[in-house]
C-alpha cells in the first residue's frame, strides 16, 4: 500500500474520462481502486468506466439532487477512518457537474480534501479552439429563462473569451441568440470531445448555426462552445 491510501479520512474528488475511456490517469484508476467508498453521480454511467478498468469498489449514487443528504453518508464513513472518492459521469467533479456542497460540507466537518486531476471539457476544447485562452469566462449551461438575456447581454460585452456548455435540445436556440447578440465574431463549437463523432466548427454563429440546420445529424451529442471576445 502507499503513503496515499495508507491516510485516513481523506475525501478524494477524482477526474474521468469524458468521452475516450482511455483518457483517465494512472493515479486515478489506482485511487479508485484501493478507495474504501465511491459515491458518484450515476451509477450506470460510473460501472462503465469500472467494468473497463476492473475496479470493484463498493459505489453510492450521489447526485445534485441529494447531495446534501448524502455528503452526510460520506463524513460518516470518514469519521470510521475510510478513504472516499468522488467521481462526476464524466469529467472533473464540480464543474458544471454536483460535488461543490459535498466539498463544503467535508471541508467544515474537519476532514482533508484531494484532488485527482484529469480531463475536463473546457481545458480540452479550449486547447483546440484557436482562441485566445490566457483570460477566459466559463459560464457553464445558461440558464433556461430567468437570467438567460442578462447574461447574453454580459457575453456580448465581455473582454474575455467566454466558454459555455450546451445540451442538443438547446444548440440551436442558443446560436440564433449568439447571432443576435454578438452578430459576426467568430465562435468555435466543439462537439462529442474525445469520441468517435467528435467535430470542431468554427466562424459566425449564424455560419455554424446554417451548418446544423442542413445536417441534423450534427445537432446530436454534448457541445462547448467558445466565443472569442470583443476586439
Amino acid at each position: 500500500m502507499t503513503e496515499e491510501s495508507q491516510q485516513e479520512g481523506v475525501l478524494y474528488m477524482v477526474a474521468t474520462p469524458i468521452g475516450n475511456l482511455e483518457d483517465i490517469t494512472l493515479r486515478a484508476i489506482r485511487m479508485l481502486k484501493e478507495a474504501d467508498e465511491i459515491f458518484c453521480e450515476d451509477t450506470r454511467v460510473t460501472k462503465k468506466l469500472f467494468n473497463a478498468y476492473e475496479i470493484e469498489t463498493p459505489l453510492t449514487r450521489l447526485d445534485a439532487h441529494i447531495e446534501n443528504v448524502q455528503s452526510n453518508k460520506v463524513i460518516e464513513f470518514l469519521n470510521e477512518g475510510k478513504s472516499v472518492a468522488y467521481v462526476s459521469d464524466a469529467g472533473t467533479p464540480c464543474v458544471s457537474d454536483p460535488g461543490y456542497r459535498l466539498v463544503r460540507a467535508v471541508r467544515e466537518a474537519g476532514f482533508r480534501v484531494e484532488v485527482i486531476p484529469g480531463a475536463s471539457s473546457v481545458t480540452a476544447a479550449l486547447s483546440i479552439a484557436g482562441i485566445p485562452a490566457d483570460n477566459f469566462l466559463f459560464l457553464g449551461f445558461l440558464p433556461h429563462k430567468k437570467g438567460r438575456q442578462t447574461k447574453l447581454k454580459e457575453i456580448a460585452n465581455t473582454k474575455y473569451t467566454v466558454v459555455l456548455f450546451e445540451s442538443k435540445h438547446r444548440i440551436l436556440r442558443l446560436l440564433k441568440e449568439l447571432e443576435e447578440y454578438i452578430g459576426n465574431r467568430s465562435i468555435v463549437v466543439t462537439r462529442e470531445l474525445t469520441k468517435k463523432f467528435e467535430e470542431v466548427l468554427s466562424g459566425s454563429a449564424m455560419d455554424i448555426l446554417n451548418k446544423f440546420e442542413k445536417a441534423p445529424e450534427k445537432q446530436k451529442g454534448e457541445f462547448v462552445v467558445i466565443i472569442e471576445p470583443t476586439s
